[in-house]
Order: C-alpha cells, then sequence, then structure tokens
C-alpha cells in the first residue's frame, strides 16, 4: 500500500497518459499567449474612418519580420486573409499587397454593417494581436427647407424649418440669409444608428428682404458644401417720390408753369394713384394726368403742399410737395421745394426756412440778454451802502450832518452794514 501511494504521488504508472486539462484552461492559456499591446508590439495598424459606399482598406503591419505568418481577422474573428489566401467568401475583400512585413486589404461598397474592430494577428513564440476599428459615416440622406408661409408681408415674423435626415453623426445646421449669418434652434432625434436634425429659424422680414435667398448649410465630416435654399417673396408697401420736371432748377415764378410727377413702387405694384391738395380743395386750372400734375399759369393762390398718394393691397403712402409762388422778380434762392414722403396719417414736415427764422430768432435773444446782464453787474461791482448818518446828505456843513444823523450816538448799537 505504501509503494502503491509512492507512485501515485510521484506521477503516473508508466505507460498511463495524464488526464486532459479541462476547456476552460486551455482557452485561458490561448488568451494569456496572444499579446494584445504594449511598448514591445510587434505589430502596426490604424483606425479607419470611411464613408459608407466608399473603400476602407486596413493594413497590418510587421516592425521586425521574421517570416512569421500574419493573418485578418473581423470582428466575428472570422478569418479574411491567412497569408495571401481568403478563406471569408465576400468578395468585398480584395487583397492589396501582401509581403513577409505587410498584409493590406481592401474593403469595397463599405456599409454600417461593417463598422467595428478587425484583428491582425502575428504567428510569432508568443503570438501578436492587435486591432483596428472601422468607423463608417452616412451623409443625410436628404436636405429640406420647409416655410411657413410662401409669401410673407413687411413686418410679419416668418418661420423656417430645415431637416437634414439619417445621418452618422448627427449633422451641425447652419443658416444664412444672402451672406449674413443666423442663428436657429436645433433639435435631435435618434433612430437606430441614425439621426435626424431639424433647425427652426424665426425671421422678422422687410421690403429689403423680398427675393433675399435663405440658405440651409450642413456641416458633416461625410459631406462638403451640402446646403439648399429657398428665396424670400415679401410684399410691402408703395414707397412713393414726388419730382419736379419744370421748372427743372431755380424758383417757381408767378405766371410760369409747374410741372409734378408721381413714381410708386411697391409690391404688388401700385393700381392707385391719385394727386391732392392737403387741407384745400384743388384749383380748377390744375391739371391732373395720370401721375403728372400741370399747372400752366401758377399765382399766389396755389401755394400750399401737393400730395401723391399710392395704395395696394399691403397699405397706402404718400409723399407731398410745398408748393410757394414767387414774385416774378424774386431772385433769391426758394426754400426746399423737394417731395417729403410719409406714411398715410404722418405729421407734415415744416418748411426749413420757417425753422431757420426761429432760430434765428433765439439766437439773437440770447445775445441781447448776455449784453444786458453783462453791463449790469459791471455797474454794480463793489457798490456799498452803510445806514450811518442816514440823512446827512442834504446837510449844509459836517456839524449839521452829525446833528441831523439818524440815530445819533445813543443809537450806535443798532447800526447795520449792507453788503450789495
Amino acid at each position: 500500500m505504501a509503494g502503491r501511494a509512492q507512485r501515485s504521488a510521484a506521477g503516473p504508472a508508466p505507460g498511463i497518459l495524464p488526464p486532459p486539462p479541462p476547456p476552460l484552461l486551455l482557452l485561458l492559456l490561448a488568451a494569456a499567449a496572444v499579446i494584445r499591446t504594449g511598448d514591445g508590439q510587434n505589430l502596426v495598424t490604424e483606425d479607419v474612418t470611411v464613408v459608407e459606399g466608399d473603400v476602407a482598406t486596413i493594413s497590418c503591419r510587421v516592425k521586425n519580420s521574421d517570416d512569421s505568418v500574419i493573418q485578418l481577422l473581423n470582428p466575428n474573428r472570422q478569418t479574411i486573409y491567412f497569408r495571401d489566401f481568403r478563406p471569408l467568401k465576400d468578395s468585398r475583400f480584395q487583397l492589396v499587397n501582401f509581403s513577409n512585413s505587410e498584409l493590406r486589404v481592401s474593403l469595397t461598397n463599405v456599409s454600417i454593417s461593417d463598422e467595428g474592430r478587425y484583428f491582425c494577428q502575428l504567428y510569432t513564440d508568443p503570438p501578436q494581436e492587435i486591432y483596428t476599428t472601422i468607423t463608417v459615416l452616412v451623409p443625410p440622406r436628404n436636405l429640406v427647407i420647409d416655410i411657413q408661409k410662401e409669401v410673407a408681408v413687411e413686418g410679419e415674423e416668418i418661420e423656417l424649418n430645415c431637416t437634414a435626415m439619417a445621418s452618422r453623426p448627427a449633422t451641425t445646421i447652419r443658416w444664412f440669409k444672402g451672406n449674413k449669418e443666423l442663428t436657429g434652434k436645433s433639435e435631435v432625434e435618434q433612430w437606430s444608428d441614425m439621426y435626424t436634425v431639424t433647425s427652426q429659424l424665426l425671421l422678422k422680414v422687410g421690403r429689403e428682404d423680398d427675393g433675399v435667398p435663405v440658405i440651409c448649410l450642413v456641416d458633416h465630416p461625410a459631406v462638403k458644401d451640402l446646403q439648399t435654399q429657398r428665396y424670400l417673396e415679401v410684399m410691402y408697401k408703395p414707397q412713393v417720390r414726388v419730382s419736379q420736371n419744370y421748372p427743372v432748377q431755380g424758383l417757381t415764378r408767378e405766371g410760369e408753369p409747374l410741372e409734378l410727377s408721381c413714381a410708386a413702387f411697391g409690391k404688388p405694384q401700385p393700381t392707385d394713384m391719385r394727386w391732392l391738395r392737403v387741407d384745400d380743395e384743388m384749383p380748377q386750372h390744375v391739371v391732373v394726368s395720370g401721375s403728372n400734375l400741370l399747372i400752366s399759369n401758377l399765382n399766389k393762390t396755389d401755394n400750399g403742399t401737393y400730395r401723391c398718394e399710392a395704395s395696394n393691397a399691403v397699405g397706402k403712402s404718400h409723399a407731398d410737395y410745398m408748393l410757394f409762388v414767387y414774385d416774378t422778380t424774386a431772385t433769391t434762392e426758394p426754400a426746399v421745394h423737394d417731395s417729403r414722403a410719409g406714411e398715410e396719417g404722418a405729421i407734415r414736415s415744416v418748411d426749413h426756412a420757417v425753422v431757420g427764422g426761429v432760430v434765428a430768432v433765439v439766437v439773437f435773444a440770447m445775445l441781447c440778454l448776455l449784453i444786458i446782464l453783462g453791463r449790469y453787474f459791471a455797474r454794480h461791482k463793489g457798490t456799498y451802502f452803510t445806514h450811518e448818518a442816514k440823512g446827512a446828505d442834504d446837510a449844509a456843513d459836517a456839524d449839521t450832518a452829525i446833528i441831523n444823523a439818524e440815530g445819533g450816538q445813543n443809537n450806535s448799537e443798532e447800526k447795520k452794514e449792507y453788503f450789495i
């Protein structure tokens, strides 16, 4: 019994094989034999970023080749290439280069399902392994601008939405009005591995925005210069201007003709245009023909403000012309006769000559006041008054002055002095 026990402790009996190790132990030993990373790693590779549908190239390189076998595995650890042989039946993988120091493989028509880790293995002692990651970018499938109102009226705030669908990673949307960048508000929705981004822009429009493009631009690593645009259509009131056709320059003298023309621009184009005289009836001898007004023989009774009104579907606007008829012998240049434009209900401008006259009167009055004040202070500078010996001014001599002095010596304590 003792001898049998000693044989069991020393090892199995001759001719008897030892029991095989358990499968778990084999896996642990195999994992320990594989070196994934480290300073002494002899394998080199790089991560790959590729746009969906393009070609990805995977390179497994050996720093110091010793003719060891190189192989490439997919994320499921299936062998793609063993040396220059391809066991995997996916024809999208093609050998680009094989040598003792490199195994380079291309993958065409890349899709999202190809994303993941690919392993380079080198059969050395111990074996070496390193992985490279393929990242697949997906550009937006579609880029669309939706506008709240196809036609807007000046002063309104409109809403625009730009949507970039099914991208990876999520896109960044930027807004431009003409060449000016604007700020929108974006929301991101994720569907599986894809992202849809919607950006909202609130824009208050004016007449100057009519015909201006609003651009939605996408920033995404998979695509460059992807954008779409919509042109703004803005309706606005007429812009009215009155011009003097005759006399071209100079005075509007009595007995001479006057011709005015009215021009109006708006969207839609004004359909109704008329002349009237502000705060008075139009003289009977005034001839209105379309947008023109003609007075063949000016007289003093024609003085006043003449208004051209124009309207469209958005609203009404006007421009005023202030007429002053001079004598036939007048040579002085007139006050400004240019038309005064304004919206309905606006206050008429005051003639420049009247304003200039008022300013001149105010300045003259201030100068006169300064002169009077200066003379007053100059005359009373340093004057000293006292109530001592009041009434002595009319005395015949000094003794009488003392006698007549008010209060005399007895009231000396009541004397008061004043400085002015």
